[in-house]
């Protein structure tokens, strides 16, 4: 039937840094993941949702594929292995800009899965025209449903995409109401507007070791939230970095964090950082825990 209504969960996968948060921000028309130039900067898969009076499109977004050196990477991997179950379409994002054997390799992988698998060559606003073409060479013969040219930073294809998925999606009901944006609580968005600001500004050797904790939200009034975190590092030396000269970039870390929570809370923030020394967390069940993530066996 033409007019029925469509619903699906849709999965991104690719490398690390290629440009996933960008497009489900893009594609649900809210900042709803934090983006950094980092790699992992996504730690966890979380919920995008897009709706239209047509269609509601669930989009999953998951980690890096990465080969996992510490308990965090295991718990980011098993992210992506569940941010695939039960979708009913799958994305592969791959940058046009570094394309190498690993995103050849999950191409491949991805390509064979017997479900709807499209291929979205992204930031092709930073190549040449032969030089995209070359690139759609290297993955023509792969059985993808479909390989779409996009960047997710200007929005250049993304309405192609959209048409292409909901021609492969089912018929099916609103999974979630029609004003709800993410699965992720407050609580959570909070931390990783936190995290995303401190990967902005530190050094190359301290953002994989960077964890943020939110220990209260409380309401002081109609228009004022005040919120308490503690930001993880693994090292004392990093516990310098993170505060800087005078605290000179802890302030700035909580200036910019705060600045965005308030326009995602809709209220005045005071908000209060401190730094704590976990050696080695991203090792640890425990902090994982206490961070969200919940490493589970």
């Amino acid at each position: 039937m033409p007019n029925e209504f469509k619903s699906g969960f849709i999965a991104i996968v690719g490398r690390p840094n290629v440009g996933k948060s960008t497009l489900l921000n893009s594609l649900v028309g809210e900042k709803v993941a934090i983006v950094s130039n980092r790699p992992q900067t996504t730690r966890n898969r979380l919920m995008g949702v897009v709706c239209d009076e047509k269609y509601q499109m669930v989009f999953v977004d998951t980690p890096g594929i990465h080969k996992p050196r510490t308990q965090l990477g295991n718990f980011m991997m098993q992210a992506v292995q569940e941010g695939m179950e039960g979708i009913d379409a799958l994305v592969v994002l791959v940058d046009v800009t570094a394309v190498g054997p690993g995103d050849r390799q999950i191409a491949e992988d991805m390509s064979r899965k017997k479900l709807p698998v499209l291929l979205l060559l992204n930031k092709i606003d930073l190549v040449q025209p032969q030089e995209l073409l070359r690139i759609i060479d290297i993955f023509k013969e792969m059985p993808f449903a479909a390989i779409l040219p996009i960047s997710a930073k200007t929005g250049e294809g993304l309405d192609t995409l959209r048409k292409e998925l909901l021609s492969r999606l089912p018929a099916g009901p609103k999974y979630f109401p029609d004003d709800m944006l993410t699965d992720q609580p407050e609580r959570v968005l909070c931390a990783e507007l936190i995290r995303e600001k401190a990967l902005r500004h530190l050094r190359d050797e301290v953002p994989h070791g960077i964890g943020v904790e939110i220990l209260r939200m409380e309401k002081k009034s109609d228009n004022l939230m005040e919120i308490h975190a503690d930001i993880y590092c693994e090292k004392d030396s990093h516990k310098s970095i993170i505060i800087g000269k005078h605290g000179a970039m802890l302030s700035l870390i909580g200036k910019e964090a705060r600045i965005d929570i308030e326009s995602l809370l809709g209220m005045r923030v005071n908000l209060q950082l401190w730094v704590k020394v976990r050696p080695d967390w991203r090792n640890s069940k425990a902090d994982l825990r206490t961070l969200g993530y919940d490493n589970r066996e």
